[in-house]
């Protein structure tokens, strides 16, 4: 049997680390299981190393970085990258290990794809101001431009780069671990544990802290809806200073933990507007609850109507009419309603299947084994 060997590169892969690492994770599984397919993942690590085609290419820690490391040297790459000797190589950031990947397309004659899982230009004006806006449009535009073909997590993100004169622009959505999270982990004791009454509406946000996620906004929402709400924030650098009706678990939790968290609450509360996917909708669905969250990013393409409300962005006042309005209707109704439609669209298995659509797709004559399995 003729096997295709697909290389995974990227520096988005530290303990801690997100939606990136989830979805290369469930990828090497499923392919894993893929008679056809050999999966390696290249990522940073401390020493040079191999464990179950998992290659740890070493790179500096970034100081204060959560574990993530920061590659300098194209070299040490390039080098894996030439001993592997994949048929395709796809890069999951746009950084050094990018660029690495196309310098060992030039050595190897073999197809890359970029997945742009960050909007970069965001994220620098959101650090730095607007003023650089420009130049690193420009950057993304010349290094997305390399590629084969690019890949994008929501319609929003792939019109962004298409606005940015990049061609060959495909939506290729991310799933969910329908068994890691899922209604069966809903945990009875928590509102105890919590302090609150058993019939106090409990609310939650899972991930980081960050700017982006605006999570004043939610603090905000928590006053006007006052005693009867409880909010649980979960995830690194939360807010210290928070109402009375809020809870914050303020370091990492494992996926398990968080499973069982969002299970275990009424609703998902997220207020980012500037989320490129937004992996935690998908896994609160999957938990069994509804959302709450902002007309704005990638939430437009995946909270349907039956699964959850949006609400204007950044405005408190219609993010908590929004939640009272979910608590006049059939919640768990809605939370059924929400499980059905990711098993039915964000399976795993099904997100590898169109990944090999596209492999094939650029592989041109090469076959291709086009079913997932596990």
């Amino acid at each position: 049997m003729l096997i295709v060997h697909i290389a995974d590169i990227t520096m988005f892969y530290a303990p801690a680390s997100g939606g990136v690492r989830t979805y290369l994770d469930a990828k090497h599984r499923r392919l894993g299981l893929n008679p056809g397919v050999r999966h390696s993942l290249l990522v940073p690590g401390a020493n040079l190393s191999n464990e179950n085609g998992i290659y740890q290419v070493p790179a500096p820690a970034v100081p204060f970085g959560n574990g993530y490391r920061f590659p300098l040297r194209l070299a040490p790459w390039r080098k894996v990258l030439n001993d592997l000797q994949p048929d395709l190589i796809e890069v999951g950031d746009p950084y050094l290990t990018a660029w690495a990947a196309l310098d060992a397309r030039r050595q190897l004659d073999v197809p890359v794809i970029g997945f742009y899982h960050s909007d970069l230009p965001l994220l620098v004006s959101n650090r730095m101001g607007n003023w650089f806006t420009p130049n690193v449009e420009a950057y993304v535009s010349k290094l997305y431009g390399n590629f084969d073909r690019v890949l994008a997590p929501s319609q929003v993100m792939a019109d962004k780069l298409r606005g940015l004169g990049i061609r060959n622009v495909h939506v290729q959505r991310l799933g969910v671990d329908l068994n890691t999270f899922h209604p069966q982990w809903r945990d009875p004791g928590l509102r105890e544990e919590l302090g609150i009454a058993d019939d106090t509406r409990l609310l939650i946000f899972a991930g980081r802290g960050s700017k982006e996620k605006n999570l004043p906004v939610l603090l905000e929402c928590m006053k006007r809806l006052g005693s009867k709400y409880h909010l649980l924030l979960v995830g690194s650098h939360m807010p210290t200073s928070v109402p009375r009706n809020v809870t914050v678990v303020d370091h990492f939790c494992p996926a398990t933990e968080v499973a069982r968290l969002l299970a275990s609450a009424d609703a998902l509360l997220h207020g980012g507007d500037q989320e490129t996917f937004g992996l935690v909708i998908l896994e609160a669905m999957a938990s069994g609850i509804p959302v709450v969250a902002v007309a704005a990013g990638a939430f437009t393409e995946i909270v349907h109507p039956d699964c959850g409300l949006l609400c204007q962005p950044n405005d408190p006042l219609a993010m908590a009419h929004a939640v009272r309005e979910l608590f006049g209707a059939d919640c768990q109704q809605i939370g059924r309603t929400a499980r059905a439609h990711v098993e039915h669209h964000y399976a795993w298995d099904s997100v590898v299947s169109g990944l090999l659509e596209h492999y094939r797709a650029v592989l041109g004559h090469a076959p291709m084994p086009m079913r997932a399995h596990g």
